[in-house]
């Protein structure tokens, strides 16, 4: 079963964004990024990965939206198997938006898709920073 361990807002200060949710939720910054696509800050609860991004083009937030829009931006998926889970989006009625698997090694990627009604979502087998793909059930007790 794919786990939703990753949401993404468009912001226009991703460490002002950041300090809001760290302060009233609690959230860990797991890190940060600075890249042709976006800087941002990312947080997490300890199970999913929350993205703060100031997109640096309109091409790279989605022409749709524009690199000025701020708010839910995508959503992530972790998934077991990306070629299973690409014929299954498109089964179901969703498309490609951007995004491939790169050379190399634990390489991080996303691979980005547009559902039927233009939502963006992102898959990854690799996972998120702070996210954690299986997380014990409510009634189950952990042992560390």
């Amino acid at each position: 079963m794919s786990k939703l361990r990753h949401i993404a807002l468009s912001v226009n200060d991703p460490w002002e964004a950041a300090k809001f949710y760290e302060k009233a939720f609690d959230m860990e910054r797991v890190g940060e990024t600075r890249s042709e696509l976006a800087d941002g800050v990312y947080l997490s609860d300890g199970v999913i990965n929350m993205a703060l991004l100031r997109y640096k083009t309109d091409e790279m937030a989605g022409e749709d939206r524009g690199k000025d829009y701020v708010g839910l931006h995508h959503i992530g998926f972790w998934i077991d198997d990306l070629d299973e889970t690409h014929k299954r989006i498109e089964n179901a009625g969703g498309r490609h938006f951007m995004g491939s698997v790169p050379e190399g090694e634990n390489v991080f990627y996303e691979v980005k898709y547009r559902d039927p009604n233009g939502i963006i979502f992102d898959v990854t087998e690799n996972g998120w920073g702070g996210a954690e793909k299986d997380s014990a059930p409510p009634n189950a007790t952990r042992e560390d």
